[in-house]
């Protein structure tokens, strides 16, 4: 038991490893997955990537479809503001050195997908800034997840959007593919692949077209709250050092109450 719950106590911790940042990555891009493809169930949009939003924006502006124009804004507001809410959480927990710095993001997310699973049917009937209140907070979660991820991983691993995976599965590809013909004469570095980079790289496309089936069955069969298992596990991966936190702090004010009672006498 105590290894499982120091296990996921360095899933979300301030000292990172590779193994840590690549089981978290695994992970994450399974939650985004399912809800990139559920949510598509659900609001008939994907709302992971922005560059298909942005694209959307920039055609029906040029077809002068205005109001589908501001759909594309309010779903890229709402990105960015997931991602600056990340930023936010992450340097709050870190100014104040809470072993929660990389949990609270997660917990944040899990009580969105929470929402989510039990108001989505009423909320998608309730208009937002500019498009429905599912389409914003579902891109407002997925801004918050990506943003999480890089800043754990400094930019190395994604999980919300797989144009880059893919991209580098290519490259390491061709890397592997590469003939390094010896002329006798040669003397520059070999051309090499990274092969754990690719095995991470193929893992977290693995994951995301794994939790994109799970996400989309689980919609068909059960709608909204198929969502809420997907809060539960990111709930899971974040509420030990949460609960650390919780400790500490009741530690520190049981001290302080016992230092003003010496005082006091």
């Amino acid at each position: 038991m105590q290894r499982s719950v120091d296990y996921v106590r360095t899933l979300t911790a301030q000292a990172r490893s590779a193994r840590a940042n690549r089981h978290l990555g695994y992970a994450l891009a399974g939650v985004a997955g399912a809800m990139n493809a559920g949510g598509f169930l659900a609001v008939q949009q994907y709302t992971s990537h922005m560059t298909g939003i942005v694209s959307s924006a920039a055609d029906n502006l040029a077809l002068g479809a205005f109001d589908l124009v501001l759909d594309a804004v309010g779903a890229i507001v709402s990105f960015v503001l997931g991602a600056a809410c990340t930023a936010i959480l992450v340097n709050y927990g870190r100014r104040r050195a809470l072993a929660s710095e990389y949990a609270l993001p997660l917990l944040c997310e899990a009580v969105l997908l929470l929402a989510f699973g039990v108001l989505g049917a009423r909320l998608s009937s309730v208009q937002g800034l500019f498009v429905p209140a599912t389409v914003m907070l579902l891109c407002f979660t997925m801004g918050l997840q990506n943003a999480l991820v890089t800043k754990i991983s400094h930019a190395e691993i994604r999980t919300t959007h797989m144009t880059g995976i893919v991209t580098d599965i290519g490259i390491e590809l061709g890397k592997m593919m590469y003939w390094n013909a010896d002329d006798g004469v040669t003397t520059r570095p070999r051309v090499t692949a990274n092969h754990g980079r690719l095995v991470l790289l193929c893992g977290l496309l693995g994951s995301f077209f794994g939790g994109g089936v799970a996400g989309a069955l689980g919609f068909k069969i059960l709608g909204y709250v198929a969502t809420v298992p997907l809060a539960l596990l990111l709930c899971g991966l974040a509420i030990v050092p949460a609960l650390d936190d919780l400790r500490a702090g009741a530690r520190a004010r049981l001290r302080a109450r016992l230092r003003a009672g010496r005082r006091a006498r």
